[in-house]
């Protein structure tokens, strides 16, 4: 008699670039956080696949080395061909998981066919929740927040933007969530066409649950479901760098989002703003 075996409900899609032991965590949590099979893909977007080589040999996972350094959006598009799993997971590597939280995220996610992305509720290391489920950014107010958020903190903008982002107990949908970890059914990435590769590295999660949404997607926030994201890493070996990529995806993203000609100004504004606020951003990180 042929045993039969259990088909592959997630493709979990890991892009990295010279990860640490924080890539071994995420693999032996990941483990622990569905009783369902699994698929790991490792996609190497670095010179020195050692590490990413070693954890695929030790928890069986795929590896795929890129061509060269695809960025985050691109690495999990390469990561994601010829999935046949219903549901593809994006993943940071500096992450770990609760037991049983991925066949949460999965239940909530399939309880409507019409959910294209699910996000768990992403905890700092000290348990505290960062805000990983968000309304998309409107220009105006963006602009606003920008340009007034130093020389008056209670600016009406702001103070719509702090509100907008803070984090909820309730399972809700949400503009955007966060691409840290972001839980998409296939036939929803498939038919937008996965992320915009455009963005090197921030904002691709932005784009992508915008573009959910246009398309009739729900983007579900799952609080229930809980990863905790140890982070920072990239940003505290170079912030200036970082500081300066996340503006200029803010900034490709508004043009992206608001072409026409009649939004120029607002758009000039918003450029402005960001300009003003990552030169603000990096002197504080440099001092």
């Amino acid at each position: 008699m042929t045993p039969v075996v259990p088909r592959t409900l997630v493709r979990v899609v890991c892009v990295v670039f010279h990860p640490g032991d924080e890539l071994a965590a995420f693999a032996r949590t990941l483990a622990t956080a569905s009783t369902r099979p699994v698929e790991l893909v490792l996609v190497d977007n670095g010179t020195d696949q050692s590490v990413s080589a070693a954890v695929a040999a030790e928890f069986g996972a795929h590896l795929l080395v890129a061509p060269a350094n695809l960025g985050y959006g691109g690495g999990a598009n390469v990561g994601a061909q010829g999935c046949t799993a219903p549901w593809i997971l994006v993943a940071n590597s500096d992450l770990e998981w609760e037991p049983g939280s991925l066949d949460v995220l999965v239940e909530a996610a399939g309880a409507d066919e019409r959910i294209g992305s699910a996000g768990p509720a992403l905890l700092n290391p000290d348990g505290t929740v960062y805000p990983s489920a968000r309304a998309l950014p409107s220009l105006t107010q963006g602009a606003g927040h920008a340009l007034f958020v130093r020389v008056w903190p209670g600016n009406p903008w702001t103070r719509r933007y702090r509100a907008e982002h803070e984090t909820s107990g309730q399972e809700r949908a949400a503009g955007w969530l966060s691409g840290a970890c972001l839980l998409l059914r296939r036939e929803a990435f498939e038919a937008i066409g996965g992320f915009d590769d455009d963005y090197f590295m921030f904002f691709e999660d932005v784009d992508l649950g915008a573009r959910l949404g246009h398309a009739g997607w729900t983007n579900l926030y799952v609080p229930q479901a809980r990863v905790t994201h140890v982070g920072g890493t990239s940003w505290r070996a170079k912030p200036a760098k970082m500081i300066a990529a996340h503006h200029a995806s803010a900034a490709k993203y508004v043009g992206h989002r608001y072409p026409h000609w009649y939004q120029w100004p607002v758009r000039r504004a918003a450029a402005l703003g960001l300009r003003l606020r990552e030169r603000a951003e990096i002197r504080a990180a440099s001092s």
